[in-house]
């Protein structure tokens, strides 16, 4: 279906429609029509009986209009509701010929179409996008050989071990089934109460306490497949494999406060900013690089790959770089293609399968059966964004909203009947179809069928104490205040009482810190069914240390008043833009500012709309007398004042001083002079944190 512009009405307004004859037309050419292709005279009156008579019911244009109107919205899904997509491809550049017969990653160069969805996980589709949550992201890989789903989340590692749980973990951190709130957040007694109980969910606990889900961007967040993968190569060799994408503009989050703010400034926050960089052409890029390895090295790891509570870091198994993904066009029409689209990690190519994991085999299941119930079909494959760009040839038939017209009597096979000149119609090929990978690294003689887990499976808290380890002091006291802050939700003084119980096992000071925080006595640790071991810090798994200090991608924001001085203004725009970063001049009014030189410039933003929690960095380039006036505007002192708070580099002309003041502001490294800005903005100050707010 296809879009058109069309002219009609009363008033010769402008609108659009989808029309169904499969091309566009417009100007004088161009009629609003019905669903059955019938022109529509009058789109502004429904058909009455006189003036001031009842309505009719023969009117079908209005019947058809209200009946479409009624029945548009879908089910939203049950997890992940809130998303945001873009399409784009994915280049080869180091090609997996060596390990896998999968086509796309065969010839360096070779792109392949992908659509990508990004999301939050537990609030509806009509929250916000910057609550603390992980974030989904799931790529579809148009490939020629049919659809690829790689779909994961910006955090290596899930809550739970086994997909029989998920029901459970789903329904404890969405809003409490009494009362319907908490609304996207975890922060209430019935995710605790579950988290407390399982002791498997502490190494992700900490990942969901820290940054990581409180990304400035989604152009900033890595991305994992999570589970442990199989792929296949020509000699019919097997290797294990671990996705991870890693973002070409660094890793960057905000802090909890910043997120807080930011949701009262901008509810679509990371949509926003998503779809303004691809359409201004600062398209997003994602480096994707794999962890391959084989039954050796699992067998000599102190955890079971096959653990999707566990990872592999980097330090011992390094990625290899094969290609890089690049997203260069939004969406036409948002629920068309980024409601519409259905992911399933069961759709592989041949080349790749799937390893033992207990959750990754629910998941196989679940994807699957719940596109029926939100798009309404078993032919939900047929619509544009999910249907793959290569041959479909089988004989499934029929079905509500069969979208093809299959030609030819046989819908069976085998047949002998010639349809068409095809002899029989489509058959299956043992040599080029995919088949199953027999003879599995991951599977030890089949024994007996037994309701229990691998014995490293045990194991709930080395890889927790392993990513507390690795993060920076500013970080655990993230990590901490997040803990204290979360659990001061929760009425049930028992579930404050066992998780921090479960932190002990972990890190004696964080588990002091958090009931020091609450305020409770520090209970003795949870018996572990498996002692913690020792491991070596991971540098990678810490946002701080891998985050790139650079403009690109970032912005700047600019406040300027009358008197502001016109030169340092343009040459400040012109050390922004150089250091790749956006500059967006800020005002009391958008409509123009008269600068030193009597020259007016326009605003990009109003003050009381563009707070500083949007910005990367600020300017405050003002003269004596805007500075006079901004010190009365409370929008001007909360701008200086959260921008100091949210350890972001603040550049000044003497004049501002005052201002400054009065926010708060105290200097240091990341306060300078407004020619000195560019340069300071490539990153954020946390040695100031300790003097702006109290940490755990």
């Amino acid at each position: 279906m296809d879009r058109f512009d069309t002219t009609s009405g009363n008033g010769g307004e402008t609108h659009q429609q989808v029309h169904h004859g499969g091309k566009e037309t417009g100007g004088d050419d161009a009629h609003l029509t019905t669903n059955q292709g019938i022109r529509v005279s009058d789109n502004q009156n429904s058909l009455k009986s006189g003036a001031r008579g009842p309505a009719l019911l023969e009117d079908f244009v209005l019947r058809e209009k209200i009946f479409h109107f009624d029945h548009e919205r879908i089910p939203e899904r049950i997890v992940h509701a809130r998303g945001s997509g873009a399409h784009g491809y994915f280049e080869v550049t180091d090609p997996l010929s060596d390990i896998t017969t999968a086509d796309l990653f065969q010839r360096a160069g070779e792109k392949t179409p992908v659509f990508v969805r990004f999301s939050t996980v537990a609030g509806g589709a009509g929250s916000v996008d910057t609550p603390r949550d992980v974030r989904g992201f799931a790529v579809k890989f148009y490939t020629k050989v049919g659809n690829w789903d790689l779909v994961g989340n910006n955090i290596p590692v899930f809550f739970i071990q086994d997909a029989i749980k998920f029901p459970d973990l789903i329904h404890s951190v969405k809003m409490e089934a009494d009362k319907a709130y908490p609304q996207a957040g975890s922060a209430h007694d019935t995710f605790w109460d579950f988290a407390s109980l399982m002791p498997e969910t502490t190494h992700m606990l900490l990942w969901a306490m820290s940054d990581r889900t409180l990304p400035r961007s989604l152009r900033m967040m890595e991305g994992f497949g999570i589970h442990t993968f199989v792929m296949v190569n020509a000699e019919g060799r097997e290797s294990f494999v671990k996705f991870h994408w890693r973002p070409k503009l660094g890793l960057q989050s905000t802090v909890w406060d910043e997120a807080l703010k930011l949701q009262a400034a901008d509810n679509d926050y990371h949509r926003r900013d998503l779809y303004e960089a691809i359409d201004t052409g600062n398209f997003p890029e994602w480096e994707l690089g794999v962890q391959v390895f084989d039954q050796a090295f699992a067998d000599a790891q102190p955890y079971d790959v096959l653990d999707a509570t566990k990872l592999i870091p980097e330090e011992v198994l390094p990625l290899r770089i094969v290609g890089r993904m690049v997203l260069d066009r939004n969406p036409d029409n948002f629920f068309a293609e980024t409601e519409q689209v259905a992911f399933c990690p069961a759709n592989i190519v041949p080349g790749i399968d799937f390893s033992n994991d207990p959750l990754l085999q629910g998941r196989l299941f679940s994807y699957l059966d719940t596109q029926k119930s939100r798009l309404g079909t078993a032919n939900f494959h047929q619509l544009p964004i999910n249907a793959p760009k290569c041959p479909v040839m089988n004989f499934q038939r029929d079905g509500q909203f069969q979208m093809t017209v299959p030609k030819g009597r046989a819908n069976y096979e085998p047949n002998s009947l010639a349809d068409n000149g095809e002899v029989g119609g489509p058959r299956e090929c043992p040599m080029t179809g995919f088949t199953s990978f027999q003879g599995r690294a991951d599977r030890d003689e089949q024994g007996p069928k037994l309701r229990i887990r691998a014995e490293l499976f045990a194991d709930h808290y080395s890889q927790a104490r392993l990513f507390w380890q690795s993060q920076t002091d500013n970080e655990r006291a993230h990590i901490a205040s997040a803990f204290t802050f979360e659990l001061s939700k929760v009425g049930v003084a028992a579930v404050q009482t066992r998780t921090v119980a479960n932190l002990r096992n972990v890190d004696e000071d964080l588990a002091k810190r958090v009931a020091d925080g609450l305020g409770i006595d520090l209970p003795a640790a949870n018996p572990a069914a498996k002692k913690p071991i020792d491991m070596s810090p991971s540098p990678a798994l810490s946002i701080q240390k891998k985050m790139l200090e650079t403009l690109k991608g970032r912005q700047v924001g600019i406040l300027i008043a009358d008197g502001s001085d016109a030169a340092a203004l343009k040459t400040l725009i012109a050390d922004i833009e150089g250091e790749g970063g956006k500059a967006v001049i800020v005002a009391p009014k958008v409509g123009g500012v008269t600068l030193s030189d009597g020259s007016t410039v326009k605003a990009d933003a109003q003050l009381a709309g563009a707070p500083s929690q949007i910005f990367d960095a600020v300017a405050i380039l003002l003269s004596d007398s805007g500075t006079l006036m901004l010190l009365k505007d409370g929008a001007a002192v909360e701008f200086v004042m959260n921008a100091f708070g949210h350890l972001k580099a603040i550049g000044h002309t003497p004049e501002a001083q005052p201002l400054l003041y009065k926010a708060g502001v105290v200097p240091d490294a990341g306060v300078v002079a407004v020619d000195a800005l560019a340069k300071a903005a490539v990153r954020r100050y946390f040695d100031r944190e300790p003097t702006v707010r109290t940490l755990a």
